[in-house]
This record gives C-alpha cells, sequence and structure tokens, in this order.
C-alpha cells in the first residue's frame, strides 16, 4: 500500500512540475520527510495531505488510484484564470477558439465508435 501512494504522490509532483523540495515545502514538512513518502517508507500524515492539496496535489488519487474529476492542471488553471480575467470580447474568442478546437476531436471520437 505504501508504495502505492508514494508512487501516485511522485505522479502528482510531476504531473504539477514540482521538485521534491517544493512538495515538501508545500506540505510544511523537511525535505527528509518528504523522501520518505516519496520513497514509501513513511505515509503521508492528513496535516500534511490537506496542505498539499491546497497547492493542487490530487489527494484522493494519492490516497485510492481514482482521479477527482474537478482537479485542474496547471495549464488549465492558467486557462481558466485568463478566461475569468479577460473582457467580454476576450471571452467570446475563447469560447468560438475552444469550440473551435473541440469539434474536430469530438467528430474523430464519434466516428470510432460507429
Amino acid at each position: 500500500m505504501n508504495v502505492e501512494i508514494s508512487a501516485r504522490l511522485r505522479e502528482e509532483r510531476v504531473r504539477l512540475g514540482f521538485d521534491h523540495e517544493e512538495m515538501a515545502t508545500a506540505g510544511e514538512v523537511g525535505v527528509s520527510t518528504y523522501y520518505n513518502y516519496d520513497s514509501g517508507k513513511r505515509v503521508p500524515s492528513t496535516e500534511y495531505l490537506a496542505k498539499i492539496a491546497l497547492k493542487g496535489v490530487d489527494v484522493l488519487y494519492v490516497l485510492t488510484g481514482m482521479r477527482n474529476p474537478t482537479a485542474l492542471s496547471k495549464r488549465e488553471e492558467a486557462l481558466l484564470d485568463n478566461y475569468r480575467h479577460a473582457d467580454e470580447y476576450g471571452r467570446s474568442i475563447i469560447d468560438s477558439t475552444t469550440s473551435a478546437v473541440a469539434q474536430p476531436a469530438q467528430k474523430a471520437a464519434n466516428s470510432g465508435r460507429e
């Protein structure tokens, strides 16, 4: 179990672009403590998991292997932030662009079902 949790914790670290020190800092633990989590020598505490969740770590995934469907990557967060800070004209351009780009992908996915 510790090995699975540590592997998923590493996956989340890589997904978010954090190094070991950043993960330690995010959870307010020492780097050596984080290395113990990362290697499977220790299981992260609930306090640590709660703190790293605030930095974008999908803690549900770390613990269970099931992704939180609402967890966003840094790129998705940046896109959403840009959208929220755009004026109405900018939002309409973003809406049009994402719709145009998504349509070919949706068509390709649907054609594979036929």
